[in-house]
């Protein structure tokens, strides 16, 4: 049986808001009403597979009906479709549907709720002994009370605006990856302070070993020195006032002066930090079971007339 019509003409009725059906599957003459009512122009709607599987898919309906407002429509709760009433759907300001993923834009419901909800998964995350649940539960902590923002990217020209638009697309990956594994502080601070861990193993390791140790180390503090002489400052120099410090003291390049990084804002994504030492400790071992490289020989070009004329002046 068709329950969806009732819903939708009780919609229609209302006021012809657009419909969202979020369900675990919708096929059928379900989806047919849908899609012709679509077609037609009759009430503007989609349907949306749920996310999850199996208990955890029941848990994510129940963030996005308390984000929303909404009540979910389940014989666990001895609600059918055919006993829906208006008070039981929510709203929001925004819905985007894509084909593999949607994201939901200030939801209305309770704010009250939607505390008591985050409360609630703040507690289970102390508890569980899971780290897979813990990531799980994070993640919907993050999704309910993270919130979600719409920018607005513009410039007067093409190349301006496609600058911005890249940086602000940086920035959005660098976002997402801290809300999944946190932050450090930023500047190579973070993976100057992981040097005392090699220090403690340099003392246990014969010559050739700690000879790898020794290298590691420089690798680790090279970021920190490349960022300040970047900046025009002196990279032995910095690194060794840091490494005096502890905790998050670093260098603030841009203003050229120590300070506690995490105060001043300066920081990177655990997942960023930890993909780069991955990444470069599995390069590093290729090279090093590599019996041969083979690379290109950069080409040397001469510097521009204007510029040889101005380093002879």
């Amino acid at each position: 049986p068709n329950d969806i019509v009732p819903v939708m003409e009780m919609i229609i009725e209302g006021g012809r808001r657009p419909l969202v059906v979020i369900a675990e599957d919708v096929d059928g003459e379900a989806l047919s009403t849908l899609v012709v009512n679509k077609m037609r122009g009759t009430l503007n709607c989609v349907a949306i597979k749920a996310p999850g599987f199996g208990e955890r898919r029941k848990a994510l309906l129940e963030d996005i009906a308390v984000l929303t407002g909404a009540t979910v429509i389940s014989n666990d709760v001895g609600l059918r479709l055919d006993g829906v009433e208006l008070s039981h759907l929510g709203s929001a300001r925004r819905l985007v549907a894509l084909k593999d993923e949607s994201t939901i834009i200030e939801g209305r419901g309770p704010e009250q709720a939607v505390k008591e909800r985050a409360e609630q998964l703040r507690v289970q995350i102390e508890e569980t002994t899971s780290d897979y649940d813990r990531e799980k539960l994070q993640e919907r902590m993050a999704s309910l009370v993270g919130g979600v923002a719409v920018i607005k990217v513009g410039g007067a020209t093409e190349p301006e605006i496609h600058e911005r638009k890249s940086r602000t697309e940086d920035a959005l990956s660098a976002t997402r990856a801290a809300v999944e594994e946190g932050i450090v502080p930023g500047g190579g601070v973070a993976i100057v302070r992981a040097e005392q861990v090699l220090d403690d193993m340099e003392s246990t390791l014969d010559d050739d070993e700690a000879l790898g140790v020794r290298l590691v180390k420089q690798a680790l503090s090279a970021p920190l020195i490349l960022i300040s002489e970047n900046a025009g400052h002196p990279g032995e120099v910095i690194l060794d006032g840091v490494r005096k410090g502890e905790g998050d003291w670093g260098f603030d390049a841009e203003l050229g002066e120590f300070c506690a990084m995490m105060q001043r804002g300066i920081v990177d994504p655990v997942k960023v930090t930890r993909s780069a030492l991955q990444n470069a400790g599995s390069i590093a071992g290729l090279m090093l079971t590599t019996e041969a490289v083979i690379t290109e020989i950069p080409e040397e070009k001469p510097l521009p007339q204007d510029v040889q004329d101005f380093m002879h002046d």
